[in-house]
């Protein structure tokens, strides 16, 4: 677990965000991903948020499960050819829903701790 020095991280990452003494991006290069969505007139089109990327998460995780289901059943009636790639979608299945688990369990904690956090 890294935890970060008493200030925050504003202290280690010099306010701006960046580690000190890292490059810096020109100021009219937009970072990767953040460009989308946006019009020219500065608006932000409703395409995609956090809600629909947590949708986006939630269905990928759900249908590698789901060919991590239909791979163990196969190995486990001898209805499969290859063992070795339903044993790897099984694995990924497991790992997938293990990164997932491990995903909410640090957002959980990062909500409880903002709602522990005195103004």
């Amino acid at each position: 677990m890294i935890i970060p020095p008493i200030g925050g991280l504003s202290g280690v990452l010099g306010g701006t965000g960046q580690a000190e003494g890292a490059p810096r991006a020109p100021a009219a290069a937009p970072a990767e991903g953040l460009a989308q969505g946006v019009q020219p007139s500065g608006g932000v089109e409703p395409t995609s948020g956090f809600g629909s990327e947590l949708t986006n998460a939630i269905s990928s995780l759900e249908k590698t499960q789901e060919s991590g289901d239909s791979a163990a059943q196969a190995l486990a009636t001898g209805n499969v050819k290859d063992p070795e790639t339903a044993v790897v979608t099984v694995e990924d299945a497991q790992l997938s829903m293990q990164l997932a688990s491990q995903i909410r369990t640090k957002a959980t904690e990062a909500v409880q701790s903002i709602f522990q956090t005195q103004v």
